[in-house]
């Protein structure tokens, strides 16, 4: 699919501080907390510093001066395309950069507020990788509490089983600020209704599987905390299921939120490009070539 132009950034980068891996996809995930031009150029040079930010995604960028300076200093610290879709009125918006020339933006299957849910294909080491970065919005004041929230989920899990075809014969990973939890959470928070559980499990029905929880299936950790101190998993990495033998690492990551870049853990996955071999194989061992996307 072609995307808007208005979608897609080019700036005329420096030199990147590290260059593209082309034996696995290295993505970050940051929240960048509509953060002012300052603290916007900030993120953006240490999400740069990171080796493991090949692609970055960017979630709750403002669609002011703040989240113009990110996409700037993203364009001078190496990321030689960004995807920055502007929403017609005042709201947080998704930003995807990469730092592969090799990337192109494409239409969004997210029909309500697409802006807060860009995509894009990339390409490493010679596989074609399809990208979705989503950012949930809030509750929302008392008078509309909920209405943007659950019309934006409504589309998000509508538009997940179309992404076999937006990404054909390709490995896909969604990635964002879902502002919701996981059944079975620790510790449980009551305010989650049944549908935004359902939500969440509409990623594993559409052939998704969550990377974090695919590696560590006990481990109780969180992304964000509320005023009382009360920890929430909001922050989420999902890859096609059959896909997921492919995850080498996905974590969380608290040194930007401990130095107030942020309000949100970091989160970082390494995807395999080509599916590992099997021990002992003869195609282990000589049928690398062979693997099909």
């Amino acid at each position: 699919m072609s995307a808007p132009a208005e979608q897609l950034s080019l700036i005329t980068p420096d030199e990147p501080s590290h260059a593209p891996a082309d034996d696995a996809v290295r993505l970050l995930l940051f929240n960048a907390q509509h953060a002012s031009p300052d603290r916007s150029r900030r993120q953006a040079a240490w999400v740069a510093a990171q080796e493991n930010a090949d692609i970055a995604i960017f979630t709750e960028v403002s669609s002011t001066q703040g989240g113009a300076a990110l996409v700037a200093t993203l364009g001078e610290r190496g990321y030689t395309t960004v995807i920055a879709p502007q929403p017609a009125e005042a709201d947080y918006r998704t930003v995807i950069a990469c730092r592969t020339a090799d990337a192109q933006p494409v239409q969004s299957p997210v029909a309500v507020t697409p802006h807060r849910a860009p995509a894009a294909c990339a390409t490493t080491g010679g596989h074609d990788i399809g990208v979705l970065g989503l950012y949930v919005p809030s509750r929302g004041p008392r008078e509309h509490h909920n209405v943007a929230k659950r019309a934006f989920q409504d589309s998000v899990s509508e538009a997940l089983p179309k992404l076999s075809a937006a990404f054909p014969d390709m490995a896909v990973i969604v990635a964002g600020d879902l502002n919701v939890i996981e059944r079975g959470h620790q510790p449980p928070h009551k305010i989650f209704g049944a549908w935004e559980y359902a939500f969440y499990d509409s990623f594993q029905a559409a052939g998704l599987t969550d990377a974090f929880r695919h590696l560590h299936p006990d481990k109780i950790t969180h992304s964000w905390y509320g005023r009382t101190g009360g920890g929430f998993r909001f922050d989420h990495l999902f890859v096609s299921t059959r896909h997921a033998d492919r995850v080498l690492a996905c974590d969380y990551h608290h040194q930007a939120r401990e130095a107030g870049l942020t309000d949100h853990a970091v989160m970082t996955l390494r995807l395999a490009v080509a599916r590992p071999p099997v021990p002992g194989s003869e195609a282990g061992s000589h049928g690398r070539h062979q693997e099909t996307r």
